[in-house]
């Protein structure tokens, strides 16, 4: 199942519907603008999408107490009460062993992944899972990546990509041609970095973080 933009509005109306409240209303409730959430805000106009941001949504989960799980069952129009299946993981420090992805950026080899819980168990997703504080503040240790790799890139996206060297990078996508692509890394010590798309194996699309 495609998730995006009409996904997470989707999560937001379905939240707000299920603690009897308006848009309006949760995002009141979590301290927000009471107009965030409102139909008129989720495109410009001239016709670009506008997406919730991320603190936005954090501080709609904490407020309601609802887990980034279930908002993501919510989004892609499941309830919350519906079991979760197990999706593929994996530590990023191991996600640059040979063997490990197959050309095309799916998981490959069983004994190197562990499992997730993930509702409604989408396909042609996994999970990363960080160690240590490299990507801090944005990802701190522990933090939980869902990553699509079929899923098509736009700018300004968070992305995983693997180079022909073997080197894992993740990156704000900025620019992307027939050619080439620009990446801001998300280390926040790297300068804006350009690459030669024949020396890159694969790309996946972050839909979330755990924190």
């Amino acid at each position: 199942m495609q998730f995006g933009f009409n996904e997470i509005w989707r999560g937001i109306d379905l939240l707000a519907k299920s603690k009897g409240m308006t848009p309006s209303g949760l995002a009141g409730k979590a301290g927000l603008n009471p107009t965030t959430f409102n139909k008129s805000k989720r495109e410009s106009s001239d016709g670009r999408k506008r997406w919730p941001s991320t603190e936005s949504l954090n501080k709609v989960l904490e407020a309601t107490g609802v887990s980034m799980l279930d908002f993501l069952s919510l989004a892609m129009g499941k309830d919350m009460s519906e079991p979760r299946f197990g999706i593929p993981l994996i530590n990023l420090k191991d996600a640059a062993k040979e063997g490990v992805f197959s050309s095309d950026g799916q998981p490959l080899n069983d004994e190197e992944w562990d499992a997730i819980e993930f509702p409604g168990a989408p396909s042609k997703i996994y999970a990363l899972e960080i160690s240590g504080n490299l990507f801090a503040p944005l990802y701190q240790d522990g933090t939980i990546l869902i990553a699509a790799p079929t899923q098509d890139l736009r700018k300004s996206d968070r992305i995983i990509l693997k180079t022909s060297s073997g080197a894992i990078i993740l990156g704000e996508l900025k620019r992307q041609s027939l050619r080439q692509i620009d990446i801001l890394p998300l280390n926040n010590e790297g300068e804006e970095s350009s690459f030669d798309l024949q020396n890159i194996q694969w790309m996946a699309r972050i839909l979330w973080a755990s924190q």
